[in-house]
Formats: C-alpha cells, structure tokens, sequence
C-alpha cells in the first residue's frame, strides 16, 4: 500500500471513478512516482479510501476507488481562538495546530491586533497539506474573521474555552471538559496581550478556565503550539 495520502473534496464510494486536479496529479506522478496500476490513498470527511491510477492522460490522473481503509475520526472537537500574526510565524502556527489535532481555527481581532487580514487560500492550502502529512482524515474549518465581543457572544455555553493567561497561577485543566460534549476552545492573545477590559470579558464567559502555560512571555505561535501540547497530553490522560 502506499503511504501517499490526498484530500479529495467531492464525495468518495466504492468503485467511484474520477479524476484528480491537476497539481495533485502532478504530485503524484511526477513528485511521488506512483505508476498506472499503483495504489494511493484518499481522504475526506467520510473516511479514507484506497484508490489505484487507471490511467493518466493530459496530465491528469483517472482513478478507481478499491476499498475504504478508515472510518471517519471521531476525535474531540479543539478549536484555535487566535489573533493573526505576520506571514511566516502565521503559517508555522496554522501548520503545527493543524498536526497536533485543531479541527476549528477562528481569527480574532482584538484592540492590540496588528496584521487584520488574512489570505484564506494560503491557509486551507497549508491546512490540507498539514492533514496529509500527519495521517488525519478531519480537516479543520477556518471561521472568517470577527471581533472578541461576536465570538464571546456566538459561543455562550457552547463551548469550553482554555484561556492562556498571563495573570494566572492556575496550571491544572478540570477533567469534567473531557466528558462534556462540547468543543474545547484555546484562546490566545496578540503580541502585547488582550487589554484589561477583554480579559474581564474572557474570564466572565460561563465555561472558560485560565491557564498559566509558561513563566516566559511566549510569543502567540508559541504559545499556541504549548497550549495545544498541554490539551493533547490532558486528553490523553
């Protein structure tokens, strides 16, 4: 079996035959060498599938699906609240959260938030290619970009959320999130931290937990990637 895996975004079956676009045919063929006759994998939110190349014309790959190798994950749902930071680091965060198990990035803007736009299909690109990589069959969402108050307000009770702050000497997650079913949510502020007044709105949500991650002033992709450590190990537990 090879271990070449791609997101495929339409509907997967048994005996479906299709196409691929065409830089994944590229990759394939060209990058991975996978010949006519060979198998590869496919993966979307149904599952993962193993399919062979029938044929490649023009460039572009014709396949069959063979047979489903996975089920759909059923993991625990852990959201990325976040405020967007400078190209290279932004990437470097999406791309690391994304392996360690994210399945929901929301962009924030805060007062102290500097970068305030964002490119959506840089980091689904970085998203899907991080899924194929670290063998996942989920690949997380990214929410379009909203102010503290519209994400506080959109999620009262929804949601249990791990507050990354720096005032707290709090080091230990209440085990009660694990058997909740409810999104765990990491929220994480700009260079410069929230303001005082955000803060008091984060800590006066209904289910939030504060967390102190670090003695050092961690950077936000850091931060976001300890966070995201600690969660890991506290589910895993």
């Amino acid at each position: 079996m090879s271990n070449v895996r791609l997101f495929f975004s339409e509907s997967l079956s048994l005996n479906l035959s299709s196409k691929l676009k065409k830089s994944q045919s590229h990759y394939l063929t060209k990058v991975m060498r996978v010949k006519v006759g060979k198998p590869f994998s496919l993966f979307n939110q149904s599952g993962e599938w193993e399919a062979k190349i029938n044929e490649i014309s023009k460039g572009i790959v014709e396949f069959t699906v063979l047979k489903k190798l996975r089920e759909k994950d059923n993991e625990k749902d852990i959201w990325l609240a976040f405020t967007p930071i400078k190209s290279n680091f932004f990437s470097f965060m999406i791309q690391k959260a994304t392996e360690l198990g994210v399945t929901k990035f929301l962009p924030i803007i805060t007062d102290r938030t500097i970068v305030r736009k964002i490119n959506y299909e840089r980091i689904e690109k970085i998203i899907i290619e991080a899924s194929e990589q670290s063998n996942r069959i989920k690949v997380p969402k990214v929410e379009k970009t909203q102010n503290l108050n519209s994400f506080l307000e959109k999620n009262n009770n929804k949601i249990n959320i791990i507050f990354g702050d720096l005032n707290t000497e709090n080091q230990n997650l209440d085990p009660k999130i694990k058997k909740e079913d409810k999104p765990i949510c990491i929220i994480i502020g700009p260079e410069g931290d929230f303001t005082e007044s955000e803060r008091e709105k984060i800590l006066n949500f209904k289910s939030v937990q504060s967390l102190k991650i670090n003695n050092n002033i961690l950077r936000t992709e850091t931060a976001a990637i300890s966070t995201l450590s600690i969660v890991n190990y506290f589910l895993n537990l």
